[in-house]
């Protein structure tokens, strides 16, 4: 492997749990996704996870005012500054204890923290030098409970808090003279959000049980008065100077502590405390007991109120008055999260039961954004032949299909009604066929987006593995309780032949690219090769020293990787049926403890094996990955580990670590399986009979890490796992920027630009690629003239077409100059066309990345193309409907215009008549 992969994006999963948030022009949504941050643009339709990672779920993120930083913050209050322009981490801090909100203020200076039941404010990190993050300014007591909401003045002069034990707490951001804490009550249950009124002292604050709370307060932001310092500070006795200078030090290295529960200096010039009142007291609509307000968002400028419900039903009102916009339902789950972005016009709902991301525009009542991800494990994933699509399957019996470009699910199956265990492409890339647990394979239409076939078996099984022929014409399905393997035609849909001799469960079957032979792997120690030509009979058994687990053929179809439960990957040729190599892998997986076995880790990864296999696209190398946290690349000619990736850090997830906590561990068991507090404190899905609040049988549980399937993208630039944490995708690293060719002393960039400018474009390609920099190769490629294109191209040496191609297909799908880049393509493929299929499986990867990007071009062109084909259409209908318009009242004027003259001959012989009478 020349080059080296990176995690690029996480798919199958939107929103996990915390809060949402816009962007600061408002056009993309900041989503918190397990222990990673994704970023939606709702524009451009397209999704980023960034390069971060927490070491356990995120529960909250705070942004600055100008969209810039982000703070991130974990379930055990370790924090992340990280910098949404450079994609970064700027600094690692931790708060020791669980955090529930943070807010920055609106002059970007402070941030307030609220973690049990203080308020930190920090100063926020500034551009200059002297940068000094997360450092203490004020500690703020009050709160009788765990603090929970946070909003600022517009002004960033104060702050509230909300906290659980149902009051409000207004404090001061500055020593302020008559307004140090104000204490709200007026609410019977927690409270969920707090907001001030625009340039305001006025608030709102909502609580659980669906109260709304309108509190006036006597003083405007200009009235609050600064603390005078005192003149005449008393001199301190001579042996408690060395004291006071100790506290001093300890004042400024811990910040300012204000305690609520201390009563206000009285000054001596007398001014007048800030005092509240209770304005109305307002009550939502509640559909039952336990429908609870869980989530709630403000948008001062529009004065729009948005409130969510445990029953995924939303309300919008306008305040003060409190009138009900309108009240709609989005989900069958309670709503999570909810924010309002900047314009107001988008409002972003969480839903973190089925793993829900909504944005919703609530004045044409229409969806901006929809996706879901599966909110069970996934269990198989495929990549569409031109690597433009991946189809995943997961145990909540949904397939959906992901766009690679944009990283969003846009059509999702929900057919089956058990799990899905095997989905697969055809070779049109139309078709997808999946297997499920219900018994039934499926195969889906890409174009109408439909069910148009579904196998079944003449007695009922569950399906577990999956093959679909080069030919797309056989489909063939393992069942794990009859030891069978079922042949159907995709053409008419009927059963051709039931294919017995396996003595265990049918774990895994793959097709060969090249010829029309089934390979079945099986639990009872052999690997079966079926002859579809020949009447389905067994032509060759191979027989392993475990049992088969995986099978894969190669590319070219020349050999077969096996997989085994000894943890060992075998490797055979097919026409010969004998072992070509092993790759012994138990020791690579490193799987950790998990918080109920009873033995170490070391002991434990003796059992484990590799459940999923893959070839890379050049079949040098092979992917493995199983019931460990890690997937390792091997190099099948020296047979030995290339690299291993390790897919998450998330100690959310078990069997992560190699130890157990001994902290944890007390004469009665684990405490990590002990569950905290009366049950679910946000509401059980499907309670006891009678439980209102809690149900105190639910459990908590810690998923385990694993890597249930992997596929290498055809393209051979980027390859993608299916893991308890969603679906990774890995993709080629760019930044290496030194991995040269043939080099030699004479290649260097001067002798390259000096061959530009004698006009040598061969010899400058020749040595770019030699040196084999990108960005100098860019530059000599760009230098050519368009009409030189074809010369260079048939003087080329054969050895460097390959790599210029592969070159011109990376540069076609990120470069504007989309002309340039496809005469080049043209041209090598038009005079070295012969050449290159002679070595068409070692160019395939090549080619059909060339492919995807001139595909992605087109359907972003011809998107662009019908629009504006439209919009010229509309324009010629409307000036042509402007130039009837105009003729019917050039047409009108004129016949005005006659009627005038008449009348004006008229009255000129009328005067006349006149005169003559008069004469």
């Amino acid at each position: 492997m020349k080059f080296a992969y990176k995690f690029s994006n996480l798919l199958g999963a939107v929103y996990r749990q915390g809060n949402l948030s816009f962007s600061k022009d408002g056009n993309a949504v900041i989503s918190p996704v397990g222990n990673r941050v994704s970023v939606f643009d709702l524009k451009n339709n397209t999704s980023e996870t960034l390069p971060v990672s927490t070491a356990k779920n995120i529960t909250c993120v705070g942004l600055s005012p100008d969209g810039s930083l982000a703070v991130v913050v974990d379930e055990d209050g370790a924090a992340l500054l990280v910098s949404l322009v450079s994609r970064a981490v700027l600094h690692h801090f931790h708060f020791h204890k669980p955090v529930s909100s943070i807010r920055f203020s609106p002059d970007g200076r402070k941030f307030v923290v609220t973690k049990d039941n203080v308020a930190l404010m920090y100063h926020a990190p500034g551009k200059q030098r002297e940068f000094n993050a997360f450092v203490l300014d004020k500690s703020y007591y009050g709160p009788y409970d765990e603090t929970t909401c946070i909003d600022w003045t517009d002004d960033s002069k104060c702050f509230v808090v909300g906290s659980k034990d149902m009051s409000t707490w207004v404090f001061g951001a500055e020593r302020w003279a008559n307004l140090i804490y104000y204490s709200l009550g007026g609410h019977k249950d927690v409270i969920v959000g707090c907001f001030f009124e625009t340039d305001s002292l006025d608030l709102y604050t909502v609580s659980q049980d669906g109260t709304l709370c309108v509190w006036e307060s006597d003083t405007e932001l200009d009235g609050l008065v600064l603390k005078k310092s005192q003149d005449k500070p008393k001199p301190p006795r001579q042996g408690d100077e060395e004291e006071e200078e100790e506290e001093d030090e300890e004042d400024r290295m811990e910040g300012e502590v204000i305690r609520g529960r201390a009563e206000a200096p009285k000054e001596k010039d007398e001014t007048k405390n800030v005092r509240y009142k209770q304005c109305s007291k307002h009550f939502f609509n509640k559909e039952g007991d336990f429908n609870s307000l869980t989530a709630v968002a403000f948008h001062k400028p529009t004065h729009i109120l948005v409130t969510g419900f445990a029953s995924g039903v939303f309300h919008l009102h306008e305040l003060p008055e409190f009138n009900l916009i309108h009240s709609l339902s989005i989900s069958d789950r309670r709503i999570s999260s909810v924010s309002i972005n900047s314009s107001g016009d988008w409002i972003g709902f969480g839903c973190s039961g089925m793993g829900q991301l909504l944005v919703w525009e609530w004045q044409s009542e229409s969806y901006v954004f929809k996706q879901q991800g599966h909110f069970n494990n996934m269990a198989a994933l495929a990549y569409s032949p031109d690597g433009q699509h991946i189809v995943t399957g997961g145990d909540d019996g949904k397939v959906k299909v992901w766009n690679t470009n944009s990283g969003l699910c846009f059509v999702t199956f929900t057919e089956h009604t058990s799990s899905v265990t095997k989905v697969t492409f055809t070779s049109s890339g139309f078709v997808i066929v999946s297997a499920s647990l219900d018994g039934t394979v499926r195969a889906f239409d890409l174009h109408r987006y439909r069910n148009f076939r579904t196998f079944t078996s003449p007695r009922p099984a569950q399906f577990s593995s999956l093959a679909v022929d080069v030919s797309g014409e056989l489909v063939s399905a393992g069942a794990q309780d009859s030891f069978e393997i079922f042949l159907w035609s995709m053409r008419t849909g009927r059963l051709l032949e039931v294919l017995g001799g396996h003595e265990g469960p049918v774990s895994c079957l793959c097709f060969s690219p090249v010829q029309s032979i089934l390979a079945s792997a099986s639990w009872d120690r052999t690997i079966r090769l079926w002859d579809m030509s020949d009447s389905w009979q067994v032509k060759e058994t191979l027989h392993l020293t475990a049992d088969g687990l995986s099978v894969a053929y190669r590319p070219d179809g020349q050999e077969l990787a096996v997989a085994t439960l000894n943890g060992e990957i075998s490797f055979w040729d097919p026409q010969t049926a004998t072992q070509t190599g092993s790759v012994v892998g138990r020791h690579d997986l490193e799987t950790g403890r998990k918080e109920t076995d009873k033995i170490t880790a070391k002991q434990t990864a003796k059992s484990k094996s590799f459940t999923s296999l893959c070839y890379s696209a050049d079949g040098e190398s092979v992917l493995a990955g199983g019931q460990s946290k890690f997937v390792c690349i091997y190099n099948i000619k020296e047979q030995m580990l290339m690299k291993k990736f390790e897919i998450s850090c998330n100690l959310s997830f078990d069997a992560m670590e190699e130890f157990l906590d001994r902290r944890k561990m007390t004469e009665f068991g684990s405490l990590a399986l002990v569950d905290e507090g009366a049950g679910d404190g946000d509401g059980v899905n499907i309670s006891l009979p009678g439980v209102r609040t809690g149900d105190m049988s639910s459990r908590h549980f810690k998923p385990e890490i694993r890597v249930s399937s992997l596929r290498f993208s055809p393209t051979g630039r980027s390859w993608a796992a299916t893991t308890t944490e969603g679906l990774l995708v890995y993709s080629l690293d760019g930044s290496l920027v030194f991995d040269p060719y043939d080099l030699d002393l004479d290649v260097t960039p001067a002798s390259i630009r000096k061959q530009l400018r004698l006009q040598e474009w061969a010899a400058a390609i020749v040595l770019s690629f030699r040196l084999n920099e990108k960005a100098l190769k860019q530059e000599v490629l760009e230098t050519v003239p368009h009409e030189q294109i074809p010369v260079v191209c048939g003087s080329l040496p054969d050895i460097y077409v390959e790599k210029l191609l592969g070159f011109v297909a990376e540069s076609l799908e990120k470069s504007g100059h989309l002309q340039f880049y496809m005469t080049w393509a043209q041209s090598l493929l038009m005079l070295h066309g012969q050449k290159l299929k002679n070595r068409s499986g070692t160019i395939l990867p090549t080619i059909q990345a060339l492919q995807k990007s001139i595909q992605r071009h087109f359907d972003n062109l011809s998107k662009l193309c019908d629009f504006n084909v439209y919009n010229i259409r509309y324009a010629a209908a409307l000036s042509k409907q402007r130039g009837i318009k105009r003729a019917a009242e050039e047409d009108v004027g004129e016949e005005e215009h006659e009627e005038d003259e008449e009348l004006s001959e008229e009255m000129s012989v009328a005067s006349l008549e006149d005169a003559d009478l008069m004469l």
